[in-house]
């Protein structure tokens, strides 16, 4: 039972042009973070800008030496954290096409492997 339905998860006898069901699957998935990627990065600067700019109040603002480390590290930790996001974001917006195309070349020559073992 697994195996029929492994091999019906990468054939498609209705179409003969052997067009691949995972990229068409993907299509919108893709589309939707590529349309996303773009305004999510302003939100992100934005964001990031505004909080780092309160947290530089709240350390100009601290007299006890207490609460200006306190501020020094969340300020740090701020600044850390939002240049993560900001590259992870920028990361994923650059890798999109180069996975799509490898996924696309692999799971072509991936579904005949494994129908070829089926059969």
């Amino acid at each position: 039972m697994l195996q029929n339905m492994i091999f019906a998860a990468f054939t498609n006898s209705s179409d003969s042009n052997n067009v691949n069901p995972f990229a068409t699957a993907a299509q919108p998935i893709v589309k939707l973070i590529d349309q996303a990627a773009g305004p999510l990065l302003a939100i992100v600067v934005a964001l990031g800008t505004l909080y780092c700019i309160f947290l530089g109040v709240k350390l100009a603002k601290a007299e006890e030496p207490q609460d200006r480390e306190k501020a020094k590290g969340a300020l740090k930790n701020a600044i850390i954290g939002f240049l993560l996001i900001f590259v992870l974001i920028a990361a994923m917006n650059l890798m999109l096409t180069p996975l799509m195309t490898w996924m696309n070349s692999n799971l072509a020559t991936a579904g005949q492997s494994t129908i070829a073992t089926l059969k």
